[in-house]
């Protein structure tokens, strides 16, 4: 019997939502949110009544009977740190997502409202990999300051995804494999994946391997205090600096790497440069990720949005394939992983981990 499932996944300013039969895409809609309607709304969860309306709206347009899902599936937000794997939304988890326990995103409310609407059609709810998943070896963890461990905040949904789809054309157990995934979109993770597990990542939030778009990645410490300390910025504001308006914001006012390749390919020197030195940056995390699997690497895999542009990718192979071949996955079909990860529960293939 063929499974159809309902997945939503909201963004700050949108909720995408897809209905699948099976991995079979029936339909997707992404549902915007203009700045006036979120800006009425106190916190994330808040909007919880506004989102669900929309969803529900929106199917009922299109004549399509809620009580024909079997599952619904949400994307996973700030919990705590969990390893990877399909997750039942219980009441524990749903209490971390009201609250954020590792701060407030909209993703938070991929689960409540799968909960939500599937206790009322009386079908189960999940979430898939979300952002915290932490699969880190303990000598992983050392950062050099006691009181900062290094954290896994990560492309965990499309890294797994595509790991797992890369095993499966292969005919291998992704937990067999040694892998290098390079997720390359507003913000860049290049993970260690061995035995099924990401023991090694470089956590892409808030400040971790190559500069992004959007991020500044790791940037010098010293330099860093000093800046705090200087005057001119208050907390927020250096935050920003290095999320939102770092990376490639920072050297040429933009996050489209579309843009920094077509002023590049005009003759600006400074973007050529700043370009230049993104690749250097995330080949350096290529090779970091290769001494973490002692060199027996099977695979280093490309993907996220920036992964369309075949002269990325043919630069980073130039630096990099002489540790492993490379397979590229451009883009990220966050849907699609998300209804594979419901898949394999309610087919028998996993069973759900326990929050």
């Amino acid at each position: 019997m063929s499974i159809k499932s309902l997945i939503i996944n909201p963004g700050s300013t949108s909720t995408k939502i897809g209905v699948f039969e099976d991995e079979t895409l029936l339909f997707e809609e992404t549902l915007r949110h203009s700045t006036e309607e979120i800006s009425q709304y106190a916190t994330i969860f808040d909007q919880k009544d506004f989102r669900k309306k929309i969803i529900t709206d929106l199917l009922a347009e299109k004549n399509f009977d809620l009580k024909s899902l079997n599952v619904i599936v949400g994307r996973g937000g700030m919990l705590k740190p969990i390893p990877g794997g399909t997750y039942a939304v219980t009441d524990d988890l749903l209490a971390d997502l009201k609250v954020g326990v590792q701060g407030q995103h909209a993703s938070n409310l991929g689960g409540i409202l799968a909960k939500e609407i599937g206790d009322e059609i009386g079908v189960p709810s999940y979430i898939v990999d979300p952002v915290v998943v932490d699969e880190l070896m303990p000598i992983a963890r050392y950062s050099g300051m006691a009181e900062i461990p290094r954290g896994s905040i990560f492309h965990a949904l499309n890294q797994k995804a595509v790991a797992k789809r890369y095993a499966a054309e292969i005919g291998k157990p992704y937990e067999s494999l040694r892998l290098i995934v390079v997720h390359m979109g507003g913000g860049v993770s290049v993970g260690a994946h061995e035995n099924g597990k990401v023991i090694d990542v470089f956590s892409a939030f808030d400040g971790d391997g190559a500069f992004s778009p959007e991020r500044a990645g790791g940037v010098p410490c010293g330099a860093l205090v000093k800046l705090c300390f200087s005057g001119k910025y208050t907390e927020k504001e250096i935050y920003s600096k290095l999320i939102g308006k770092g990376g490639f914001n920072s050297y040429l006012n933009t996050n489209d790497m579309r843009e920094v390749t077509k002023l590049a390919n005009e003759g600006n020197e400074k973007a050529k440069e700043a370009k230049e030195a993104f690749l250097l940056q995330v080949s350096k995390d290529i090779g970091s990720m290769a001494c973490v699997l002692k060199g027996k690497v099977d695979q280093i895999i490309v993907t996220g949005g920036i992964a369309y542009g075949e002269d990325v990718v043919a630069a980073l192979k130039d630096y990099s394939e002489w540790i492993a071949p490379f397979t590229v996955y451009p883009g990220e079909d966050e849907l699609l992983a998300l209804a594979k990860g419901a898949l394999r529960v309610m087919n028998g293939e996993e069973k759900p981990m326990e929050y």
